[in-house]
């Protein structure tokens, strides 16, 4: 699966939210975090943003710890094909990119809208984190 930024901001800022408690399965391995280079550093320019940085309580150093918890718990895909555009929103591209190139089953995202049909052409379900976690536990 790869996760849109609104799933990391949540829970960055939210410990006890379905978003956290996904990364808490990843990080058990009950799951797989796919993550590109491109999606990466837009992982760590959102998260780096004031608001929510103050929003989370952490300082710029635990949210660089918190990245590289999330880097250390994903499995590296390599974006072999550029699919972009694709979305409406450009922020989105690297997501459905990461998906793409690493045959992902879902994106999981608040944001069920800003992907509209193009994830579906992949043979990609587009999902929110209570879903995602649904399907773990299955």
């Amino acid at each position: 699966m790869v996760l849109d930024t609104d799933v990391i901001v949540a829970s960055m800022r939210s410990p006890r939210g379905a978003s956290a408690e996904l990364l808490r399965r990843i990080s058990r391995e009950q799951g797989t975090l796919l993550l590109s280079v491109p999606l990466a550093l837009e992982y760590e320019a959102i998260c780096h943003l004031a608001d929510h940085r103050l929003a989370s309580g952490l300082g710029n150093h635990d949210v660089a710890l918190f990245l590289d918890a999330l880097v250390d718990m994903s499995e590296l895909v390599n974006s072999w094909f550029r699919w972009r555009p694709q979305l409406r929103n450009p922020g989105d591209e690297m997501v459905l990119e990461a998906a793409v190139n690493g045959e992902a089953a879902a994106i999981v995202t608040f944001n069920l809208r800003d992907y509209g049909a193009a994830p579906g052409r992949f043979g990609i379900e587009v999902i929110r984190p209570a879903d995602a976690l649904r399907n773990i536990e299955t």
